[in-house]
C-alpha cells in the first residue's frame, strides 16, 4: 500500500472519528441539542418522557422509585427494568432540566454506539476507515434513529458494540479486562432494553465457540466466559431480581408471546426501497403496511452493498459467522411469514419471548456495519474490482425493478410521485457511492482519491438521513409543561393520589389507537389532555390504566376486561373511585361521576370465591364494593369476619409507596383498598404484622381487631433488597480488581 494510500484511510484516527460522529449527530438533530425542539414521537412523549419524570420526582425527594401509585390503580415501576431506575448514566436527566436533557441522553448514546463500533470494527479489520465507516452505518441506520423514542432501547443498542469488544478481550487475554469487560456489560444490562441484550449475548456465545473450536485462545482459558456471566449477573442482580419476581407474577406467564409485526414477505425490498409498500401516518411517521414496531430498518446502500461484498468475497470466519447469524435473524424476523419460526417456537417456547419478531432484524443492523467493514479492509488489500461493480450493478438494476414492481401498487398519484423520487434519491447515492468505490478500488493516484474516504462516510450518513420522512419529528419544550392538562381541564372533583381516580373510557381508549394527526405538536397535546398512556404522569393525576410492558397478572385481568369491550362498569368504576371519566363526544374532555367510592373502606361482608367467580361478579351490575368484598378460597382460614359490621374510616393518606389508614370498627372488620394487589405490600395493625388479602380478585383487604387501629401499608420488594448484597459486593469486587489486578503484558507481534 502507498504512502499516500496510508495516509488516507489512517486519517480516520479514534480523535478525529468521534469529532466527526459529534458533527453528524449535531447535523441531524441541531434544534434538539441546542434545546429549541425536543423528540416527542409515538413512546418517547407517551411513555419514556412521563416515566423519567415521575422517576426524576422521586429522585429528588429521596426514594427510589420501587411504586408507581398513578396508573394501573397502582403498579411495580422499578422491577420493569425498561425504566432505568438504576443505570447511572441516567443522572443525566435526573440533573439537568428534563425538557432538554432526556432528548440529549438519546443522542448522547447514539454517538457513544456509533464510537463503540469503530472502535470493534477497527479491531476486528485494524484499519481505520473501516471503522470509521461501521461506526457512521451503526449509528445511522433506520433502526437505530427508530429507537431513539425510547431511552432504554437507545443505551442499550449504545452498549452493544463495547460489550462484544471488551468481553472477546476479556475471555482471549484474562486480568483486568476481565473486570471492565464485567462493568462494560452490566451497565448494559442496568439500561433495560431485553431483546438487545439477549442478542448481545447471542453474538458473543457464537464467537466464543467458534474461538474455541478453532483454538483462538488457550482451552484451558474457557472458563473466563462463565465467570463474566456470574459477574455480570450478580452485578445486576439488583435489578434483575425484581424483575424475574414481576415476570414470574405478570401477564408474560407462559404461553405469552405477541407475534404481531413480524416483518412481511416483501419487506426486504426495503432494505433497497425504503418507501415501497407503506404509508406516511401518525405523525407524519412511515411504516410499512402491517408492521408498526420500527419505522425503518433501512441500512443504506452503500452498507447493504459492502456487506454482500463481503459475504461473497471475504474468507474471515467471523464474516461467515456474521452472515449465519444475520440469515438467521431475517428468517426469524418473518415471523408466521414463513414455516420456520412457528414450527421453532412450538419446539422452543422461550422464543416468544421477544415480542414482535421484526426485532431480529436488530442482528442484522448489528451486523451489517461490521460486514462492510471487512469489504472495505479488502478493497484495500486485493484487487476484487470486477466483483464490486459487478454488485453494484445488480443493486442498481433490482433497485429500478423494485421502483417498478412498487408503483404498480399504488393508486394515488401523490404516492406515486413520493415513491419515485424516493427511488431516484437512492439511485443518486447508490451512484456516489459506486463512484468513490471506484476511486478506492483502482487505488487512483489522483489528488480526489484522498478524499473519497470521507466522502463516502458521509454519503452513507446522507442516505440514511434523507431516506424517508422524518423518523423523529420534534416539537416545542413546552408541550411537556406539567400540570397543562390540570390547568386546562379544571376538574370538579380533581382526581388526587389517595382521592380518587380519572378513567380513559374504552371507547376513548380505542379512539387514541385510531386517532392520527399528522401534525406531532397536536397530536400529542390533544391526547394528553385525555390522559392518554401515561401522561397523567405529567400532572400527579391518578388514572385507572397505563402503558407498561409488564403488569401484575391480577391487575391486566380486569384492566383487559374492561378496556377489551364498549361496556360501562359502572359498579366497579365506583369501588375504584372513578370521579372523572372521558366524556362521549371528545376524547379529550372530561365528564364527572357523582357515585365514586373513597378509595380506603371498611365493614363490607367477606365472601369467598374462585378466581373465576369473583372476577364475573366484580364486573356485573351486583357487584356493591361498599356492602360487600370478594376473597380468594384460600383466604379463608385468615378471616374471622363472617358479615357486614359498623366500621369507618377516619383518615387515609396515602404516599408513593406507602398509605397510613385510621379505621374504627365495633368489631372485627375489614378494611379495603381499592390499590392493585401485589405480594410486596406489607400490612401492619398498631404496628403488629398481618396478612394482605386479596381482595375483589385484585385489589387489598386487611383485616383489623374491634376498636380504633392505626394501619399501614408499606411497599418493600425483598427480591431488590436481596439483589442489592449481591451487587453491593459484586461492584466492589470489580472495582477492586481493577486496580488490583495487574495488566497482561502483551506477546510480542509476529
Amino acid at each position: 500500500m502507498s504512502d499516500t494510500e496510508n495516509r488516507t484511510f489512517d486519517w480516520f484516527t479514534p480523535r478525529r472519528f468521534g469529532l466527526l460522529l459529534a458533527l453528524l449527530v449535531f447535523a441531524s438533530f441541531p434544534q434538539v441539542i441546542l434545546g429549541l425542539q425536543t423528540f416527542v414521537a409515538r413512546d418517547y412523549g407517551f411513555f419514556a418522557y412521563p416515566l423519567a419524570h415521575f422517576q426524576k420526582d422521586c429522585f429528588w425527594h429521596g426514594q427510589i422509585p420501587l411504586w408507581d401509585p398513578y396508573n394501573n390503580c397502582g403498579i411495580p415501576f422499578l422491577a420493569q427494568w425498561n425504566t432505568m431506575p438504576l443505570y447511572p448514566p441516567s443522572l443525566i436527566y435526573l440533573l439537568l432540566p428534563l425538557t432538554w436533557s432526556l432528548s440529549f441522553f438519546c443522542l448522547l448514546h447514539l454517538w457513544f454506539g456509533g464510537f463503540g463500533m469503530y472502535w470493534l470494527a477497527r479491531k476486528w479489520t485494524g484499519n481505520n476507515f473501516s471503522g470509521a465507516f461501521a461506526g457512521t452505518a451503526f449509528a445511522f441506520s433506520g433502526m437505530t434513529l427508530n429507537l431513539l423514542m425510547w431511552p432504554s432501547h437507545m443505551a442499550t443498542w449504545g452498549w452493544m458494540p463495547w460489550v462484544v469488544l471488551a468481553v472477546e478481550s476479556a475471555w482471549r487475554e484474562g486480568g483486568r479486562k476481565m473486570f471492565i469487560a464485567a462493568i462494560c456489560a452490566a451497565l448494559q444490562m442496568l439500561a433495560g432494553g431485553p431483546e438487545i441484550i439477549f442478542f448481545t449475548w447471542l453474538v458473543l456465545l457464537v464467537l466464543w465457540m467458534q474461538q474455541i473450536i478453532k483454538n483462538e485462545f488457550p482451552r484451558n482459558k474457557f472458563w473466563r466466559f462463565s465467570v463474566l456471566v456470574f459477574l455480570v449477573t450478580a452485578m445486576c442482580a439488583i435489578q434483575l431480581f425484581p424483575f424475574l419476581d414481576l415476570v414470574a407474577n405478570s401477564q408474560r406467564q407462559s404461553g405469552y408471546a405477541d407475534l404481531r409485526w413480524s416483518m412481511p414477505g416483501h419487506g426486504w425490498v426495503n432494505y433497497l426501497l425504503p418507501m415501497a409498500f407503506g404509508h406516511a401516518q401518525t405523525e407524519g411517521i412511515f411504516f410499512q403496511d402491517g408492521q408498526y414496531w420500527t419505522s425503518s430498518y433501512y441500512l443504506g446502500l452503500g452498507t447493504l452493498w459492502l456487506a454482500l461484498l463481503a459475504v461473497w468475497k471475504s474468507r474471515d470466519r467471523r464474516v461467515w459467522l456474521l452472515t449465519a447469524l444475520a440469515v438467521f435473524a431475517v428468517v426469524f424476523a418473518l415471523g408466521g411469514n414463513t414455516p420456520v419460526f412457528p414450527a421453532l417456537r412450538k419446539a422452543l417456547p422461550q422464543l416468544g419471548s421477544v415480542t414482535y419478531p421484526v426485532k431480529y432484524l436488530l442482528l442484522v443492523t448489528f451486523i451489517a456495519p461490521l460486514l462492510a467493514a471487512f469489504a472495505l479492509a479488502r478493497l484495500q488489500q486485493q484487487n476484487i474490482q470486477k466483483q464490486t461493480v459487478a454488485l453494484g450493478s445488480v443493486l442498481f438494476l433490482l433497485l429500478g425493478v423494485i421502483i417498478f414492481w412498487a408503483c404498480r401498487s399504488l393508486a394515488s398519484p401523490n404516492d406515486v410521485h413520493a415513491l419515485l423520487l424516493n427511488g431516484f434519491s437512492r439511485a443518486v447515492c447508490l451512484i456516489i457511492t459506486g463512484a468513490m468505490l471506484f476511486f478506492l478500488v483502482t487505488k487512483s493516484e489522483s489528488k480526489f482519491f484522498s478524499v473519497a474516504p470521507l466522502i463516502l462516510v458521509a454519503i452513507a450518513w446522507l442516505d440514511v438521513l434523507t431516506h424517508e420522512p422524518a423518523q423523529n419529528p420534534t416539537v416545542p419544550p413546552n408541550i411537556y409543561q406539567l400540570n397543562l392538562a390540570r390547568e386546562q381541564l379544571a376538574m370538579n372533583p380533581q382526581p388526587e393520589l389517595g382521592g380518587s381516580r380519572a378513567m380513559v373510557s374504552p371507547k376513548a381508549f380505542m379512539d387514541f389507537i385510531q386517532l392520527a394527526l399528522r401534525d406531532p405538536k397536536n397530536n400529542f397535546l390533544t391526547k394528553r389532555l385525555g390522559y392518554c398512556a401515561n401522561c397523567n404522569l405529567l400532572d400527579a393525576t391518578p388514572k385507572v390504566d397505563g402503558f407498561f410492558s409488564l403488569t401484575p397478572r391480577v391487575n391486566n385481568d380486569f384492566i383487559s376486561d374492561i378496556y377489551g369491550t364498549t361496556n360501562d362498569f359502572p359498579h366497579l368504576e365506583d369501588f375504584m373511585g372513578v370521579s372523572q371519566i372521558t366524556a362521549p363526544d371528545q376524547i379529550y374532555k372530561w365528564q364527572a361521576r357523582s357515585n365514586f367510592m373513597p378509595l380506603v373502606t371498611a365493614g363490607q361482608k367477606p365472601i369467598f370465591l374462585d378466581e373465576i367467580g369473583t372476577l364475573q361478579i366484580v364486573e356485573s351490575k351486583d357487584f356493591d364494593g361498599g356492602k360487600m368484598v370478594f376473597l380468594p378460597l384460600e383466604a379463608k382460614p385468615l378471616v374471622t369476619v363472617t358479615n357486614q359490621t359498623d366500621a369507618h374510616v377516619i383518615s387515609s393518606k396515602f404516599g408513593t409507596q406507602s398509605v397510613e389508614i385510621e379505621a374504627e370498627a365495633s368489631a372485627p372488620s375489614l378494611v379495603v383498598v381499592a390499590q392493585t394487589f401485589y405480594h410486596n405490600w406489607v400490612a401492619s395493625v398498631d404496628g403488629q404484622k398481618t396478612p394482605v388479602l386479596r381482595a375483589n380478585y385484585g385489589f387489598q383487604a386487611i383485616q383489623i381487631p374491634q376498636g380504633k387501629h392505626l394501619v399501614r401499608l408499606v411497599y418493600q420488594d425483598h427480591a431488590f433488597e436481596l439483589g442489592a448484597m449481591f451487587s453491593i459486593v459484586a461492584w466492589l469486587g470489580c472495582l477492586i480488581g481493577i486496580f488490583a489486578v495487574r495488566p497482561v503484558p502483551k506477546s510480542p507481534q509476529p
